[in-house]
């Protein structure tokens, strides 16, 4: 009960160490429906735990403000109604210091709650914080991510953190086997994964190469300079139409000024790294860049089988860059699986065979999602090292670019 103590005061003392470069004003932004205001993202995680934890299971408990419950309540229609996600904007109120008093009321009770409860309610109540601090890291993520977005919608496009990096290092791309194989897939350990991780199974790999790096930046410049966004014949119908709709004619916070290319990242407007794991696309784009390049992106399957015997190391959140980078190579054949980049895979976002969601209102958390996304697998620049492992299953829609999503390619030939 002292490890899950620390833990939590631990995970939680980080969201807050994330938003010491904020002002007031930075708190309430929503340039874009896919991203929260950074208040409402720190209330939102202190619900979960009143919700899931408090109310039902610490005794005369008194709810803080039972308004919360509507307006911080995210997507989970069995615990009640919500407020629309592209209204969250405009909750001026409650202000940002009530805010952080309902952090620390909600605390200060888990804590007392963790210390003082009886054996068969720590039976409970451990499982429930432990999904609840991997939600809390899963946020410390989308924190990061939903920043970038409303500082780039800025036109003074502000700095988040000055953190000045190195022009990256690089390799010369190889090809590795993946043999055909039988392999069983989904988290087969003690410790904790998500729902959407289980249960094992089996899946048949026809056996392919894949690429020993993900896609670099001035790889994919190359794309563009061919013409790989005006020519119909690499994109898929729907991807097609949405980058009309959208214009896209780059990844999400490239600039170009002249023959120039500059990247919008959480260090401010920076002059393009070309040897950067190239960052911010859609399915559609990675697709589209496949296609273009005669490979294709690989299965999560084959993407499991790949880093099953990797160790998990990489440029996480806890490096404290907020940027996909190179700077080491360990002259592993495969590198950069992990961290980075969340890398897109060909595989839909759906249950795996016998596949039962978590029980209650947490039933909602992964499995009514398991429609019309996609598969992204290995963590990036800004998730918690600690938060990720091997059978992780990130998912967004194939038209999202705002997360820290990139591409690695397969080849059949």
């Amino acid at each position: 009960m002292d490890e899950i103590a620390t833990k939590f005061s631990r995970i939680r003392a980080l969201t807050e160490e994330i938003c010491k470069p904020l002002i007031h004003e930075d708190y309430v932004i929503q340039s874009i429906p896919e991203v929260s205001p950074v208040k409402w993202h720190i209330a939102h995680i202190t619900w979960f735990f009143e919700n899931f934890i408090l109310i039902p299971h610490y005794k005369n408990y008194k709810i803080f403000d039972i308004n919360y419950n509507f307006i911080f309540n995210s997507y989970y229609n069995s615990v009640g109604k919500m407020l629309d996600k592209n209204k969250r904007s405009i909750l001026s109120r409650p202000s940002v210091e009530e805010i952080y008093k309902y952090r620390k009321y909600v605390n200060d009770l888990i804590l007392e709650l963790i210390k003082n409860a009886d054996q068969q309610t720590k039976s409970i109540v451990l499982p429930l914080l432990e999904i609840g601090l991997n939600h809390e890291q899963q946020h410390q993520e989308l924190l990061l991510m939903d920043i970038k977005n409303n500082f780039y919608h800025n036109p003074l496009k502000p700095v988040y953190i000055d953190n000045e990096l190195e022009i990256s290092l690089c390799e010369k791309l190889s090809w590795v086997d993946i043999p055909e194989q039988v392999i069983r897939i989904g988290h087969q350990n003690l410790d904790f994964s998500f729902d959407n991780e289980l249960p094992v199974h089996k899946s048949y790999i026809n056996g392919c190469t894949i690429a020993s790096r993900p896609v670099l930046n001035g790889e994919f410049v190359d794309f563009i300079n061919s013409g790989g966004y005006d020519d119909p014949r690499y994109w898929l119908s729907d991807g097609w139409s949405c980058k009309n709709n959208e214009s896209w004619k780059a990844p999400l916070y490239w600039e170009k000024d002249q023959n120039n290319w500059s990247i919008f990242t959480l260090n401010g407007l920076k002059k393009l790294d070309e040897y950067q794991p190239v960052c911010h696309i859609s399915y559609y784009e990675a697709d589209a860049f496949a296609t273009w390049s005669g490979k294709r992106l690989p299965s999560e399957f084959e993407w499991e089988a790949v880093a099953k015997d990797l160790k998990i190391e990489g440029n996480f959140l806890d490096n404290k860059k907020y940027q996909p980078h190179v700077d080491t190579f360990d002259k592993s054949a495969i590198q950069q699986m992990y961290g980075d980049v969340w890398e897109w895979t060909s595989s839909a976002y759906l249950a795996y065979p016998g596949f039962k969601a978590l029980y209650e209102g947490l039933g909602e958390y992964n499995g009514k999602f398991m429609i019309n996304q996609m598969v992204l697998r290995g963590g990036c620049c800004v998730t918690p090292k600690e938060h990720i492992r091997l059978t992780y299953r990130n998912f967004f829609y194939p038209q999202n670019r705002w997360q820290f999503s990139g591409m690695r390619l397969v080849n059949d030939d």
